[in-house]
């Protein structure tokens, strides 16, 4: 079988959560691992040899990876170092595989699909969750017309963060210095990577314009205020973040998109996803879907045993991706999507396929964060930048 030699750059959390997989999987060949920090070099150099038997390189800085010349890096680092990563990997003929994350400026977005355009690079946005289960099945009924003509969606990252930024410094994360420093929507692309494939984002529709809100930081003062074991200089420092994040995306076509960050404030997960149509909806928060076809609006009066009704529609309505996974056997973190995205990215290189998320995807998803940082401080609609002309 054929295999793409790759390297990994950035082994935090997210990074060495994933070189298992990435050993089991038969179509990667990992030669080098990457961090700054030289532990954690070390960490995934042992990892990759005790699964696979073969000791890859290990590296503490990043150009080093791209000098053995791999087919392909994957890009798992803090936010900030993506697109420094890709641009240069790009230029030297190496493709890009990029974790998620918002970008820092709207001229960095347009760099992306100049550089990609230029050299001709497969450069893929690894969403994970535009292969999630749930996402797929909507994406399908809404191909087959069950929703009717899509109006309205909503997305969040609604995620009970504030160990992962208070412990930072300890941890070595990147989300404490962001939160410290900006306030915008810093990670848009969990929600609206799958709303955008079902509105047919560059495809015929377009994110037209964004307006971006914010509440005050109050959230991370109060959980380090009461928590002793947090650093003491954050108890009384100003986050600059905002606990509650709203922003709204008006598209070409009609659309009305509503993404929440939600971060710093007790809470339990979820992604809101949720798809409004003419003769139907499916939302995340209840699980549910319904259809003019099945239900009637006496039916909402006592909804709540509909509850998870959404898991009935699997056996008519899964999506084919899905169906073959299921038969093949899920593998994979994250209820197995995380499987799926890798996947593709090296199939769709190993076999010349276009990738289902271009590079006019990712700047369109990661350009919403720089967007609704001026939104936010400058208090006003913002138009939306083309990155498909």
């Amino acid at each position: 079988m054929k295999k793409l030699n790759i390297g990994v750059i950035g082994l935090g959390s997210r990074g060495y959560f994933m070189l298992p997989l990435l050993c089991e999987m038969e179509n990667y060949n990992i030669i080098a691992v990457c961090d700054r920090y030289a532990d954690r070099t070390e960490a995934g150099v042992k990892c990759v040899e005790e699964n696979t038997g073969k000791k890859p390189l290990g590296f503490t800085e990043w150009e080093k990876v791209l000098d053995e010349k791999p087919d392909a890096v994957l890009i798992i680092t803090g936010w900030e170092d993506h697109l420094k990563i890709a641009f240069e990997a790009m230029r030297r003929g190496i493709a890009v595989g990029c974790e998620v994350g918002g970008a820092y400026s709207v001229s960095d977005c347009f760099e992306l699909v100049k550089v990609q355009k230029e050299t001709g690079t497969p450069f893929c946005l690894l969403e994970n969750c535009c292969y999630g289960r749930y996402e797929m099945l909507v994406m399908n009924m809404v191909s087959l017309g069950l929703f009717g003509e899509i109006v309205n969606c909503e997305g969040g990252y609604r995620h009970d963060l504030r160990t992962e930024v208070l412990f930072g410094r300890e941890n070595r994360h990147y989300r404490l210095e962001n939160y410290k420093n900006r306030n915008c929507e810093n990670y848009p692309t969990h929600d609206l990577g799958p709303i955008a494939q079902i509105l047919d984002i560059n495809r015929g529709n377009r994110f037209a314009s964004l307006t971006s809100l914010a509440t005050k930081s109050a959230g991370l003062h109060d959980y380090a205020k009461i928590h002793e074991n947090v650093d003491r200089s954050l108890a009384e420092f100003k986050f600059k973040q905002g606990d509650v994040i709203k922003t709204i995306i008006e598209c070409s076509n009609g659309q009305l998109i509503t993404l929440t960050l939600d971060t710093t404030l007790p809470r339990p997960y979820s992604r809101n996803f949720t798809i409004q149509g003419t003769r139907g909806m499916y939302c995340e928060d209840g699980n549910y879907i319904y259809l003019d076809r099945d239900h009637n609006e006496f039916m909402h009066f006592d909804w709540a045993k509909h509850w998870n009704n959404a898991d009935t529609y699997f056996e008519q309505y899964e999506h084919p991706v899905w169906q073959k996974f299921l038969h093949d056997g899920v593998k994979g973190g994250h209820g197995g999507m995380d499987y799926l995205v890798y996947n593709e990215f090296a199939e769709c290189i190993l076999d010349n396929k276009p990738f289902p998320i271009t590079v006019e995807d990712a700047a369109c998803w990661m350009a919403v964060t720089p967007l609704s940082e001026i939104s936010i401080k400058e208090r006003r609609t913002i138009e939306f930048p083309d990155f498909s002309k």
